[in-house]
């Protein structure tokens, strides 16, 4: 997690860097800093603990000036919140500055070392080691000593390193942890994401793992892990900064539940030719190819792991191919059967997941095709997979993820239909259909969007509630999990889901009078055995709301409330069902003056394993 902004120019750091730190807030959000170096060759510096306001409060009261600085956002790792503990760190001579996203994983060992020769530590982080072993090798050649400093680190990082030594110059690297660098009219950028500079520049570098950047009186040179300059090619970032702005909504994650129209248009029609026939971007696979897969396995963290058991669903319905579906961090701790003939689908919003990252390089060591789901062009997991299928739904800045979710469900039911047709399993009138039900779904989410109110009355009943369930059954227990995983992050509510069937077996022991049990039932087959769970449920006290298609007369028997949303077929209604969950999430996190976009100890893109 964390955010690092960076700048060197011609212009006042300070200002640029707390803006762009302010689009880097989804990234963490427990305390934030600012060096600068000034004109007068000292560092400057600030920060602390709590949201970026606390920062802004103590800058705008006593400026810092200088035109080239670092700045960070944090979400802890090594100690807990407070200012010492923020970035950025400095030695004991305040002449070097660093901030640093990731975490150091041998940092005890280097600490023990440097406590022996002399070093005196002020923090619990993992990062001061950075700044007091480049001040060890420091021999009057900043870009040197950060190299050497570098090759003693394991783990996953970004750096970048300022000093008053060298007021012309910016260093940074990056080693697993995401970091670009922006070019402007004579000045430079370094930054976690794209949102921190976009109001400055579209011209970006995405830089590879353990290069390194040096910007020394107004050039800028890359180099590789083998001190090698290389030449990258320089991006144009196509969205704009409205894009990642409210644009008129109280939250981001509001705004982007509204997006999700667009994002299933997007993501979906950018890849129908004339005859509206799927193209998959650059993933050429073959019918045999596809034939000499006999095994896939879907790997993701969270939000995107079910998005994969969704995934699953589609393709094992639709390919016929047997696909496992696992925790990324726990997949490569499970010796998994891989081979030249498995194919792993690894899904990431922000294509920096640590977790998500290990488990496709295994992957990739033991011969198996990686194909990539990722909204971030130019992301790590983009750009270290076979192919990659770019989900297209737009800067997603709330931690609670919204339409990157449904935007990788759309994309799972086209790879699979793909795949279906290549291999012989769907016949074109199956697949054409298919295709025109997929594109009706963005119209179908408006409808649901438009029926928010009564939503939001539901959500304001379940405000002082201390725990509720949701249950589902089949594909539908998939939407309770991603339902319960986005209520309980964002309004810190204990939620959980179950699978319906399940709940004699011991979970209804928790159902007690009162309870919120909300209900998904959307798949026909399975409409009956739901009825039942719900007069289970019913029958210990629970007060139930249930998720079900129009025109659905039976579960309005035995429900307290119902919300309707549209008819689809089965295979597509988790696209539908989940909506009002997301809606429900959201009004009882604002019902209980929570902050929605920024939940408590979470941040958006998780670069730490």
């Amino acid at each position: 997690m964390c955010g690092i902004v960076g700048y060197i120019g011609n212009k006042q750091a300070s200002e640029i860097i707390v803006d762009g730190l302010s689009k880097l807030e989804y990234r963490g959000y427990d305390s934030a800093g600012i060096a600068v170096v000034n004109d007068n060759d000292t560092i400057n510096w600030a920060k602390k603990k709590g949201r970026l306001a606390g920062l802004e409060k103590i800058l705008a009261e006593n400026p810092i000036q200088g035109t080239v600085g670092i700045g960070h956002t944090r979400w802890a790792t090594h100690g807990a919140p407070s200012d010492v503990n923020s970035h950025p760190h400095l030695n004991s001579a305040e002449t070097l500055a660093v901030v640093h996203n990731g975490i150091i994983e041998n940092y005890m060992q280097i600490r023990e070392i440097l406590t022996e020769e002399g070093y005196v530590f002020k923090s619990e982080t993992d990062t001061e080691v950075a700044v007091h072993l480049i001040d060890k090798y420091y021999e009057g050649d900043l870009l040197a000593a950060a190299r050497k400093a570098v090759s003693v680190f394991r783990g996953a990082y970004a750096l970048g390193v300022v000093s008053s030594e060298h007021k012309g110059e910016l260093v940074a690297v990056r080693k697993e942890s995401p970091l670009i660098v922006g070019i402007g009219e004579g000045e430079y950028f370094i930054a976690s994401d794209v949102p921190a500079i976009l109001k400055y520049t579209r011209n970006v570098y995405y830089l590879e793992n353990d290069e390194m950047v040096h910007v020394k009186d107004g050039v800028l040179t890359i180099y590789d892990g083998n001190n090698n300059v290389v030449e990258k090619e320089l991006k144009t970032v196509e969205w704009d900064i409205e894009a990642a702005s409210k644009g008129g909504f109280d939250h981001f994650m509001m705004k982007e539940i509204y997006d999700q129209p667009q994002a299933i248009r997007d993501t979906l029609l950018r890849r129908l030719d004339e005859e509206g026939m799927i193209h998959l971007d650059d993933i050429k696979l073959t019918k045999e190819d596809l034939e000499g897969i006999t095994k896939m396995y879907i790997v993701a963290c969270g939000t995107a792991y079910h998005a994969g058991l969704v995934g699953k669903f589609a393709i094992e319905k639709l390919a016929k191919v047997p696909v496992e579906v696992d925790i990324a961090s726990e997949f490569r701790y499970s010796d998994p059967f891989i081979d030249e003939h498995t194919m792993l689908i690894v899904v990431s919003q922000s294509g920096e997941t640590a977790d998500t990252l290990a488990a496709m390089k295994l992957a990739k060591a033991k011969g198996a095709r990686v194909l990539a789901i990722t909204n971030v062009v130019g992301s790590s997991v983009a750009r270290e997979a076979h192919d990659v299928f770019y989900t297209w739904a737009g800067p997603e800045i709330a931690v609670a993820s919204t339409k990157a979710y449904t935007a990788q469900m759309i994309a799972f039911y086209m790879i699979a239909l793909d795949f279906a047709y290549k291999k012989g399993a769907v016949i074109i009138e199956r697949y054409q259909e298919l295709i025109k039900n997929i594109e009706g779904l963005a119209a179908k989410v408006e409808s649901i969007l438009a029926n928010k109110d009564a939503i939001e009355q539901y959500s304001k009943d379940m405000k002082d509630t201390h725990n509720a369930f949701y249950l589902g059954r089949g594909v539908d227990y998939t939407t309770a999990r991603e339902a319960a995983l986005k209520l309980k992050e964002i309004s810190y509510i204990y939620t959980e889901a179950f699978a319906a069937g399940e709940l004699k077996h011991g979970p209804i022991a928790l159902i007690e009078e009162g309870t919120p049990v909300l209900c998904v039932v959307t798949q026909d087959a399975l409409e009956e055995k739901m009825i039942s769970n719900i007069k289970e449920v019913k029958a210990r006290g629970a007060f139930v709301i249930a998720i079900a298609k129009e025109g659905n007369t039976e579960v309005a028997k035995v429900a307290d409330d119902v919300i309707y949303i549209p008819v689809a077929e089965d295979l597509l209604m988790p696209v539908l069902a989940v909506i009002p969950t997301q809606l429900i999430s959201y009004y009882v996190s604002i019902a209980r003056g929570n902050d929605v976009d920024k939940p408590r100890n979470l941040a958006k893109s998780v670069t730490v394993e």
